[in-house]
């Protein structure tokens, strides 16, 4: 399973993009059990708001853009796993 997150806007308007393939990580499962526990249809969703980041979360087939004030929960925990995934040192 294939995750992608993509983070555009903030003031100076980057776009940054992770993505990490479960199958390789140390603990496939922990990550299946997370996804499993994202809310597809959230309750509501906020405007995206001037100089604020706005996320683009794709897990295999399915996408969801959420504003950052949004972004919480299993949202939250999914997209710093995958940054740390993708941004942590490698190991020598």
């Amino acid at each position: 399973m294939k995750i992608t997150v993509t983070r555009s806007g903030g003031i100076a308007g980057l776009t940054r993009e992770w993505v990490v393939r479960v199958e390789e990580q140390g603990d496939p499962d922990s990550w299946f059990r997370l996804v499993e526990q994202l809310p597809w249809q959230p309750r509501h969703r906020s405007a995206a708001q001037p100089d604020r980041y706005v996320y683009r979360i794709g897990v295999s087939r399915r996408h969801i853009t959420l504003p950052e004030q949004d972004l919480t929960g299993p949202w939250r925990l999914l997209v710093d796993r995958v940054r740390d995934a993708v941004d942590q040192p490698e190991k020598e």
